[in-house]
């Protein structure tokens, strides 16, 4: 009960940069019924979003079209996630493009959906980036791991992670959240937090987002 009083109070803010004006608002009606999270800002563009930004008013999540007037949405990812290391991104788009679906992720975005997807998959899926998850369509996510996997291998360096880090990694990529990982290891949640943690130190790197990233790029798995 402590916890739902919580989640009224404090709301998950997020916003949507669209500008298919009908979808946008669509999008947002539905995300303002739901429990636990409000649709605290709508705009046409990714400058319309920075404008807002700049005067000190964060959302924890976004959900960013790709094909945007102005600044696209893929070159909005970086931007946002450098300004912002703390504001989750997920791609929401009507794209299935291989360039598109690889720029987005090594981008910094924490998921991508599509337009098409069920109202169902994208709050859940913002539920699911707060968490610390990294939600994908399966379709897109197997396309991904093969897109990533029929590039050629690079020269390699070695970060010096661990098998149990490389496993932990594993599972990062897979999208699952530290609740799930410590339960398929059967370690300790507090454990699997510091492991992550050490990952992050030797991938040289701040967010899951750019963990997984590099994994793939670099083909560590």
């Amino acid at each position: 009960m402590a916890e739902t009083e919580k989640e009224k109070k404090n709301p998950i803010r997020v916003w949507l940069v669209e500008d298919n004006i009908p979808f946008r608002r669509a999008v947002a009606r539905l995300i303002n019924k739901l429990d636990g999270m409000t649709c605290a800002g709508e705009f046409g563009s990714a400058e319309e979003s920075f404008r807002r930004l700049a005067i000190g008013d964060i959302p924890d999540v976004m959900l960013l079209d790709v094909g945007l007037p102005g600044i696209n949405g893929l070159d909005a990812v970086g931007k946002i996630r450098k300004a912002l290391p703390e504001t989750r991104v997920i791609i929401l788009t009507a794209f299935e493009d291989d360039d598109k679906i690889v720029k987005a992720i090594c981008n910094g975005a924490s998921g991508y959906l599509l337009k098409s997807a069920p109202m169902e998959e994208i709050s859940s899926a913002i539920l699911d980036v707060v968490g610390g998850g990294a939600p994908i369509n399966p379709r897109i996510a197997k396309r991904v791991l093969e897109l990533f996997s029929s590039m050629a291998p690079p020269e390699g360096k070695d970060y010096g992670l661990t098998p149990r880090e490389r496993q932990i990694l594993e599972r990062m990529v897979e999208g699952r959240i530290k609740k799930e990982i410590a339960s398929d290891l059967d370690m300790n949640y507090h454990t699997v937090d510091a492991h992550i943690r050490s990952i992050y130190t030797k991938l040289e790197v701040h967010t899951r987002a750019g963990a997984v990233a590099k994994a793939l790029k670099e083909r560590l798995l």
